[in-house]
């Protein structure tokens, strides 16, 4: 489990009144999965396999979707490679097993791209509708679901379709909009708390995104070079899938830092239609090598995907694969801590690695805290000023501290630079134990 796992965890145990006014004041934005994943609690505990299950359900419906999209653009075999093709990107596979969000809207684009698809075949309204309430409930479950409607009409442009449709689309996304808008007025105003971390998108984020929308683009291109409508429909749909949304939030991220890859994650659904319509035309012209060549290429095919796949998709069912690993800091929290230990978390969002962990947490007294997560309606609680901090701080004997790895940034403000300040003047480094993403450190007046 990673911090925010863990955020998501911590939540849904809240009472229904303690959930509702947490969102009136942070992470409104994911009031609707909280509410669900409080529901999945409530029939049953199940820890972390009751934590990730909804992802995984999800995950396996967007495959579905995606192979549902495919047969209908280019035949049963061509949605059959999408859909296995999207059920092993590691991207994909990551966010299956997490819990959080992100697999859920990824489904509700997913299907929601079915029903557009449908509603353009035949015109009819219930298609629209289902079109409208399907994005609508994704764009609940995080707002950048949206951007959706950006690749949509981007295909509607490609495909040159007629004024009728445009204004039953134009209704079906004004309906989303209207939708959506309460929630994203409220949540616009927590935009700070909620993105105030992230920076803007650095070289390394640039090429990935170039590196895949080319790769997606090569394959569109392949697929059009000899081919006729059947094709190029599907490439009208899948690459804006693929690009705009990414595209649009990495601009926007220059000037206002949004970007995160995995709030587009739906937009691999483009790139697994791209690469099984491909599939399918490679399968479809190997009759035209001649028998040892054909199994050749099948064996050559097959161990460079294996040696491509493998170890990314063993690497995101690893902790290597996260930030952190809030079980391991709770582990070696309760490997040393001794009775009447003080806690300090430095900087103090780091309250959410031992808040799932109720039975560890409580074998430690916490220094700096003030008022608890649910008692002040915040997901890490309240931290005592600088004066009284140090106070309590100088009348411990014995501290341990859960700190970032070293050469991370440090918090500027007062409460961190006091915490700082006691334990380098007055405490002495007993033990250092470093986990994934995280440092602990127990401090004694003397070892």
């Amino acid at each position: 489990m990673w911090r925010d796992e863990s955020v998501t965890y911590q939540v849904a145990h809240r009472s229904l009144g303690d959930l509702w006014a947490l969102l009136g004041r942070i992470d409104a934005v994911h009031g609707l999965y909280y509410l669900l994943m409080h529901g999945v609690f409530a029939l049953w505990d199940g820890g972390l396999v009751a934590l990730r299950l909804p992802s995984v359900a999800a995950t396996a419906l967007a495959a579905a979707g995606v192979g549902a999209i495919g047969h209908r653009l280019a035949g049963a075999r061509a949605g059959l490679s999408a859909g296995l093709v999207f059920a092993v990107l590691p991207v994909v596979q990551e966010f299956a097993q997490e819990g959080r969000s992100y697999a859920l809207v990824c489904a509700g684009v997913t299907w929601a791209t079915y029903a557009f698809l449908r509603a353009l075949d035949t015109g009819r309204a219930r298609w629209w509708t289902a079109y409208a309430l399907l994005l609508a409930l994704a764009c609940w479950l995080h707002e950048f679901a949206g951007l959706a409607l950006l690749a949509h009409g981007l295909t509607l442009w490609r495909q040159r379709v007629p004024r009728a449709t445009w204004r039953r689309w134009g209704a079906a996304a004004a309906g989303v909009a209207v939708s959506v808008l309460p929630l994203a007025l409220f949540s616009a105003g927590q935009s700070e708390r909620q993105l105030g971390w992230l920076g803007r998108p650095g070289v390394a984020l640039w090429l990935q995104f170039l590196t895949i929308s080319a790769a997606g683009a090569l394959l569109a291109w392949l697929l059009t070079r000899r081919s006729g409508g059947a094709s190029r429909r599907l490439v009208t749909l899948a690459l804006p899938m693929l690009v705009a949304p990414a595209g649009l939030l990495m601009v926007v991220s220059l000037v206002k830092p949004w970007y995160v890859e995995r709030y587009v994650l739906y937009g691999m659904t483009g790139l697994a239609l791209l690469a099984g319509a491909a599939l399918d035309r490679a399968i479809a012209h190997r009759d035209r090598l001649v028998p040892a060549t054909r199994a050749l290429t099948a064996c050559l095919l097959a161990a460079a995907a294996v040696a491509v796949l493998l170890p990314w998709s063993s690497l995101v069912r690893s902790p290597e694969s996260r930030k952190d690993d809030v079980v391991a800091v709770a582990h070696a929290v309760e490997k040393a801590a001794r009775p009447g230990d003080g806690v300090l978390f430095m900087p103090a969002r780091r309250r959410e690695w031992l808040m799932s962990f109720p039975d560890v947490y409580a074998r430690v007294d916490d220094l700096a805290l003030a008022g608890s997560p649910t008692a002040s309606d915040t997901l890490q609680g309240t931290e005592l000023p600088a004066d009284g901090l140090r106070r309590r701080l100088l009348a411990a004997d014995r501290v341990i501290a859960l700190t970032d790895p070293p050469g991370q940034p440090l918090d500027p403000f007062p409460q961190e630079v006091v915490k700082r300040r006691v334990l380098k003047t007055s405490f002495q480094v007993c033990d250092r134990t470093a986990v994934r993403g995280a440092q602990i450190i127990v401090y004694a007046r003397r070892c």
